[in-house]
């Protein structure tokens, strides 16, 4: 090796672990600029628009992509609404209705179990074998669902108490999974960046009917200001456009099983993030679901195949 390409190679790896750290700090970011900002912005209104926003970014230079692969999109349509309606639309719009009720470090720890699901699924819809230390893993990690769920209290389970913020991100998590389920079965042969510009394309038309019935009949939109665009400009750059870049990046560079471990710091960020800027004090049900639930991703991932975690969220 040249000392040249001994030098791009370095370059390559800094960038790779730079991305890997910041790309967990963008998507807890996502959580707690939603839990601050979804009293201005309806929560279908800053999904439709964050999308929009990105797209507006992306299309001048995924359109020639989309040119050239159109003969592949037309004979993969339906499976790319699919993914489409599962990812861009469904788990973000849950996402942002979970942070009318729940904390930004709730949606964070319950996000965080993404793996878990989509092992889970894959063992009940695609048969994967599961392993049991996997098995294991999924199981403490979905004690530590329902200890971060329940806030610690047995009488929050039998009463049916729970918040209903942690119950739509855990739908929303479960959206996640399928897509990654989905995505595995019926892959798009399709550049990432083409396939990320027609997912989002695809994914704000199925978000747009919902969005105009609530700006219509219920919400009434938002105002434009300062306040409201910022935290727009931000979904749409940090935990999507750029978080999408580094973590193929890094998963290019590092490879997906050491890539996966920089997830396990999303809702860490979130915490300090959380407590920096909104005032969210962690709670002993917090440290107890966290610790089950990162437990429980180590022994999941780690022990079997690396799932895929793609970044356009």
């Amino acid at each position: 090796m040249t000392a040249k390409q001994s030098s791009v190679r370095s370059r390559s790896l800094g960038l790779a672990y730079f991305g890997l750290v910041v790309t967990p700090l963008f998507w807890a970011g996502n959580a707690v600029v939603a839990r601050g900002t979804v009293e201005s912005i309806p929560p279908l209104s800053m999904s439709f628009w964050r999308w929009v926003i990105a797209l507006a970014v992306l299309l001048p230079i995924g359109l020639p992509g989309i040119w050239r692969q159109r003969a592949v999109i037309r004979q993969h349509l339906g499976s790319m609404l699919a993914l489409a309606t599962f990812s861009v639309a469904a788990f973000n719009s849950l996402l942002y209705y979970a942070a009318v009720t729940t904390t930004a470090t709730n949606i964070a720890l319950i996000n965080a179990t993404i793996p878990i699901f989509v092992a889970l699924l894959a063992w009940l819809l695609l048969g994967d074998r599961t392993r049991p230390i996997q098995a294991l893993g999924i199981v403490l990690a979905i004690l530590g669902i329902i200890t971060v769920v329940a806030r610690g209290k047995l009488s929050v389970l039998t009463s049916l108490q729970a918040q209903p913020g942690d119950l739509i991100m855990v739908a929303a998590v479960f959206c996640w999974g399928l897509f990654s389920v989905l995505l595995r079965r019926q892959a798009v042969p399709l550049p990432p960046l083409t396939f990320l510009t027609v997912q989002i394309a695809l994914g704000t038309l199925v978000i747009l009917p919902f969005y105009l019935a609530d700006f219509v009949f219920f919400s009434g939109g938002f105002e434009l200001s300062r306040q409201t665009a910022w935290p727009l400009l931000y979904f749409a750059l940090f935990p999507g456009i750029l978080a999408y870049g580094f973590w193929n990046h890094g998963v290019h560079t590092i490879g997906p099983a050491r890539a996966a471990i920089f997830m396990y710091l999303t809702p860490v960020f979130a915490s300090i993030l959380a407590g920096i800027f909104l005032g969210e004090a962690l709670g002993v049900a917090h440290v107890v679901g966290g610790v089950l639930i990162l437990v429980g991703l180590l022994l999941a991932t780690r022990a079997g195949r690396p799932a895929r975690f793609p970044a356009d969220r």
